[in-house]
Parts: C-alpha cells; sequence; structure tokens
C-alpha cells in the first residue's frame, strides 16, 4: 500500500475512533469482497432465453425514450448512422472513441459522414460509442472509461449513438461486472464505469420531465447482430484481397 493511501486510511480510522482491524476481520472483509455475491435477481431477466433478452433489452430502452435501431452487420453501421442524423437533421460530423472496436465499421461507405476519432469537446453535437455491456433488466448501457473509451464521449455531446452487439447484451447488472472481471481481472477495473438508462433527463423543475439536464437528450442505440470477432476476420480478409 502507498504512503499516501494509508495516510488517508488512517485518518478515516481516526475519525471513526477505530484501529487497525485485526487479523481475522480483515480476512472475513477480504473474503466478502472476493465473492461479489449477488443482490435479488427479478426473475423476468433470468428466465429469458437469448432472443427474448434481446426484445427485452429493447423494450425497456425503448421505455425510457432511447431509440433503438437493428442491423445485421458492421457493414450496415455507416448508413443507419446516417440515416439518423439525417431524419434528426443533425450534423454529418461526428466524434467517435478510439477504442479498436469500433475500426471494423467502413465509414468509407459513406464519406460524406465526417468521423474524428478521440475525446469530445465542447463544440461536438454527436458522438459515437462502444458499450461494454447491454442490461436487459432494465435497458441500460454499461460504458467503462478509458484511453481508448474517455467519458466525455458519453455526456457532452448533445446526442450519443451507442453499437451494441449483440453477444453484449446480458440479462443483469451482475452479469455485465461478471463479463467485466472476466475480461480485465479484478485488480484492473476501470476509473469509472457508467450506467446510462434512456436520454439524461430531470423533473426537479415543477416536477416536468426535462431531456437533456445533465447529458445527451438524445442515445440511439444501434444494435447489431454481427459478432465483432467475426466482423473484424472479415474486413481483414478484405483489406488483404485489396492488396493484391
Amino acid at each position: 500500500m502507498s504512503e499516501a493511501r494509508e495516510r488517508i486510511l488512517g485518518g478515516i480510522r481516526n475519525a471513526l475512533g477505530r484501529g487497525q482491524l485485526d487479523p481475522n476481520t480483515q480476512a472475513q472483509l477480504r473474503a466478502r469482497l472476493a465473492a461479489h455475491s449477488r443482490n435479488l435477481i427479478p426473475a423476468r431477466a433470468t428466465a429469458l432465453d437469448d432472443a427474448r433478452s434481446v426484445d427485452l433489452f429493447i423494450a425497456m430502452a425503448e421505455e425510457v425514450q432511447a431509440t433503438v435501431a437493428r442491423v445485421g452487420a458492421f457493414s450496415a453501421v455507416p448508413d443507419e448512422v446516417a440515416r439518423y442524423v439525417a431524419a434528426e437533421n443533425l450534423p454529418a460530423e461526428l466524434v467517435a472513441a478510439l477504442d479498436p472496436n469500433l475500426d471494423v465499421i467502413p465509414w468509407e461507405m459513406r464519406p460524406l459522414l465526417r468521423i474524428r476519432r478521440g475525446r469530445a469537446e465542447a463544440e461536438d453535437k454527436v458522438s459515437l460509442t462502444p458499450c461494454h455491456s447491454a442490461i436487459a433488466e432494465t435497458g441500460t448501457l454499461m460504458l467503462v472509461s478509458g484511453r481508448e473509451t474517455p467519458t466525455t464521449l458519453n455526456f457532452l455531446p448533445d446526442t450519443h449513438i451507442v453499437l451494441v452487439c449483440r453477444c453484449q447484451i446480458v440479462a443483469t447488472y451482475e452479469d455485465g461486472f461478471d463479463r467485466l472481471r472476466a475480461e480485465r481481472g479484478t485488480g484492473r477495473l476501470p476509473r469509472a464505469i457508467n450506467f446510462i438508462t434512456g436520454p439524461s433527463r430531470t423533473a426537479d423543475i415543477e416536477q416536468r420531465i426535462e431531456l437533456g439536464a445533465h447529458g445527451p437528450r438524445r442515445l440511439h442505440i444501434v444494435l447489431v447482430e454481427e459478432d465483432r470477432v467475426t466482423a473484424s476476420v472479415e474486413k481483414s480478409q478484405q483489406h488483404k484481397g485489396a492488396e493484391r
């Protein structure tokens, strides 16, 4: 443990009037943290097969004013994004995450779409990000922060477009955390995990719902049936064919 961390924790212990925990209590607490015990799980999520979980996710997302479009493959994403921004009268300029999972998207098919990769700035109107998991239980998106997925993309632009692979849809929040721990390990979790359920909203003023209060006023989900690994292999093969 670093000296700074030990100093902070020592100050907390002093404020609580408590000293170091005895070894037995420490062992019990470490075992509890390692167990990742689950909360009460609604049967409506866990009792469904994969196809019905997808249907539940879409229904719950639309219930909270998100819009959802289903496409068969990553090659169809540029057309769907172009259709959406045109339908909403939005600029054909997007700031997209640096996540390599987005590299399989053939943006060259829609040359009028201008894509910048990186973090969002105040003037950006539309962002595009991947997600880590999509929770069928509540229609919620689980997004993780990192160098390739800066959190500014989730909250600064007025419109947020999120790509969701069908294979990323899980039944519950606990399932999403299980996927994250399996990929990264408990000691390598991201600094921030954002759970996004529909566009930003508030009812603080006269109990009237206002969208876009603390983040995007539009949330559009592009649900891709194709697996990311398959798409990556196919794009690699296309590039090799073009080189020949």
